[in-house]
């Protein structure tokens, strides 16, 4: 299984991370963008999104919930500025829990030698944001997701070739 990697430079406003999905994109693209999908995958492990809205379209939203064990709900939101199915999504990320500190998301998909590049780019409105998103534990959030995105996609591969 592929690593998930972080580009954090000191001052700058962006987070870059990189995986490597072994399947084509399309498969990947699925995986990410299909509702019925989406809560296998975002999120923690055991603790799964819950979708309560996901129009994956330019100028659709999206919203998911999480809950805790204590029954806390943790809401996160944003807008589809932009679906280029398989290729890409740019949207807004917003944690509900600090409203008006919304990031900019690119994310692509690159074939690459019959696998998939992912590449995410987070551009914060400022780098005491962005720096408080990574002080925050994004990174053990985003590598597990991603870590359940992989299984997934290697599932929904399985169950196409059988």
């Amino acid at each position: 299984m592929s690593e998930t990697e972080f580009i954090i430079e000191p001052g700058r406003q962006d987070i870059i991370m990189t995986h490597v999905f072994d399947a084509p994109r399309d498969v990947v693209f699925k995986a990410m963008s299909d509702p019925e999908l989406i809560p296998r995958w975002w999120g923690q492990r055991g603790n799964p999104a819950i979708v309560d809205e996901a129009d994956v379209r330019p100028g659709g939203r999206w919203r998911f919930l999480h809950r805790d064990d204590d029954g806390n709900e943790y809401g996160f939101r944003g807008v589809y500025h932009d679906v280029v199915a398989p290729e890409r999504v740019v949207q807004t990320f917003e944690f509900e829990g600090l409203p008006g500190h919304v990031c900019l998301e690119t994310i692509t998909l690159e074939e690459v030698d019959g696998k998939t590049k992912y590449t995410g780019l987070s551009v914060y409105q400022s780098v005491e944001d962005r720096d408080g998103m990574a002080a925050s534990g994004m990174q053990d959030g985003a590598r597990e997701s991603l870590e359940l995105l992989a299984e997934l996609v290697a599932e929904l591969l399985s169950k196409a070739n059988s």
